[in-house]
């Protein structure tokens, strides 16, 4: 079955007020708008489009025939989500299996309700993501070398003291010597407590050190990709612990197509720009700052994953001509994208070289598949012995494609597709 499915974008404050309408052809609401959900997450079921009057979602589908419609006759272990991050998202880390079923199961028995603030574990569900840019992306993702980390420090601490902020100085001084330890995950996890220490009075200082950034601006050896986020982080997050922390982790800039992994325990944050995001369908978030929101940091070291990672991004696969997969070896998921381009009829607005498209792009359906059209338009066939079945789907519109047969995608365009790992 080829059913379209459609859903009511998130409100979080880091939304775009812009973005996600302008992909959905509907009129801003004037609120930000983050997140697309795509999924069977009870969090935002999707829904089946204009299917009767009485309103359906995918867990209605799967519900009323799991075998057919489920993976191993239950929902979609997986989550398929498009993100307008007009704001810095909070840093953030996600329990492995084995954290996230132990920790909720103990809030579960404390009777901490599932709403509270201090509530660490919604579910007892691992939640690794990968993301895809679909416009330039910008984020922090794993923990670089203590070396890089001190050097951003002192360079910060130099600048203070040339505007005479000796307190200042002194104190990003001290931050950075925190970071000589011989166990780099040790002393990784060492700052992070110390950063959120209330009474840290040298955290305080650095934290009111904005025009040390500004100076740092002009200094040849800065990087200024770097100092944009760090004063960024200042200006929407002023006093925020989790601005000491991000000096810890790796900045990246992402080009359209290029992907991050986010293995569970992998401390991140999203700043800004149009992706799309596949994860394992739960909702633990512990949080390390740069929020208002609840932060455990206790919780948060134990989980924690403190070792260096050397290249946060990660590569794509060729599968055939127009069609690639990022597979990052998680059963819950994995995240493909298909370009297909007919010179005849070419609206879509891609601009990508003729190796990378290929007018027809078959893909395997062994198990469901929820896509989204990302740009112009493709017709989707499922040809079959009894019957065919055929959808056209434009930029913005969803597909859930039962499991069954080889799916064809034509047309001009671009598609996202997740499905079981």
């Amino acid at each position: 079955m080829l059913i379209f499915i459609e859903n009511t974008p998130r409100a979080y404050a880091w939304g775009s007020t812009d973005a996600l309408a302008e992909m959905l052809g509907t009129s801003p609401t004037g609120e930000p708008q983050a997140e697309l959900w795509l999924g069977t997450h009870p969090g935002s079921p999707a829904h089946i489009a204009k299917a009767t009057p009485v309103e359906h979602t995918l867990i209605d589908l799967v519900q009323g025939d799991p075998d057919r419609y489920g993976v191993d006759g239950g929902p979609l272990p997986f989550l398929l989500k498009v993100l307008a991050i007009g704001a810095p998202l909070s840093l953030q880390v996600h329990p492995d299996e084995a954290q996230a079923a132990a920790g909720f199961a103990a809030e579960e028995a404390a009777g901490i309700p599932r709403d509270a603030r201090e509530r660490n574990y919604g579910d007892a569900r691992h939640k690794p993501e990968l993301l895809v840019a679909l416009s330039e992306v910008t984020a922090l993702s794993g923990f670089r070398s203590l070396a890089a980390a001190r050097r951003e420090l002192h360079l910060l601490a130099a600048c203070a003291r040339t505007r005479g902020a000796t307190a200042g100085a002194d104190a990003l001084d001290s931050a950075a010597a925190r970071l000589g330890s011989h166990d780099p995950a040790a002393a990784r996890l060492d700052f992070i407590t110390w950063a959120f220490d209330a009474n840290t009075e040298a955290a305080a200082a650095l934290l009111a050190l904005p025009e040390a950034i500004a100076e740092r601006a002009t200094s040849a050896e800065a990087d200024q990709d770097r100092i944009a986020a760090l004063q960024r982080l200042l200006d929407t997050h002023p006093g925020d612990p989790g601005v000491l922390v991000s000096l810890l982790l790796h900045h990246v800039r992402l080009a359209p197509g290029e992907a991050l992994f986010l293995p569970a325990r992998q401390l991140h944050a999203y700043l800004g720009g149009i992706a799309v995001e596949v994860m394992a369908a739960s909702d633990n978030v512990l949080r390390a700052g740069l929020t208002e929101k609840h932060v455990d940091v206790a919780e948060l070291c134990r989980v924690l994953d403190a070792g260096e990672i050397a290249e946060p991004r990660f590569p794509e696969r060729v599968l055939a001509p127009g069609l690639i997969a990022w597979q990052p070896g998680i059963p819950d998921f994995q995240l493909l994208r298909a370009h297909v381009c007919d010179p005849a009829d070419d609206d879509s607005g891609l601009r990508v070289p003729d190796h990378v498209a290929a007018g027809e792009v078959e893909v395997a359906a062994a198990h469901p598949i929820v896509l989204v059209v990302t740009a112009g338009r493709v017709r989707v066939e499922r040809l079959a012995t009894e019957f065919s079945e055929v959808a056209t789907a434009r930029r913005g519109q969803s597909l859930y494609v039962s499991a069954g047969d080889p799916i064809r995608l034509t047309g001009s365009g671009e598609v996202f597709l997740a499905t079981v790992g």
